[in-house]
């Protein structure tokens, strides 16, 4: 069992995404609705994963996730994101995002994401 910080602009995304994960056994710490929130969220909380929103207003995912793993190179953040684009997918891993999961979510897809980042 992961403890697992959700980060997503729209609540309905973060609702449902905390739906699969608490199906699948992990334990979701918090919530967080942009970067600049998940910060200060990861700081207080200590999760073994995020999952980020590339697209959020105020600090996108990426810009959080290079935020994150200054405070914590050990810190593995999961990108979510509806739009599968080469780009940015290119962008959230060099900014060392674990890996990658495409809207809408699959709980089998999410599981496998976890793993392989814990």
């Amino acid at each position: 069992m992961a403890k697992i910080l959700v980060t997503d602009d729209a609540l309905f995304m973060r609702m449902q995404l905390k739906d699969i994960l608490q199906k699948l056994g992990h334990e979701v710490v918090g919530e967080a609705e942009n970067g600049r929130d998940a910060i200060h969220k990861f700081q207080e909380l200590q999760p073994d994963v995020i999952t980020m929103d590339i697209t959020m207003p105020e600090m996108d995912g990426v810009e959080a996730c290079k935020e994150i793993k200054k405070l914590n190179a050990d810190a593995k953040v999961i990108m979510c994101s509806a739009m599968g684009q080469q780009g940015m997918i290119i962008d959230a891993i060099q900014a060392g995002a674990k890996d990658f999961i495409v809207k809408p979510f699959a709980a089998n897809r999410i599981q496998e994401a976890i793993e392989k980042v814990l």
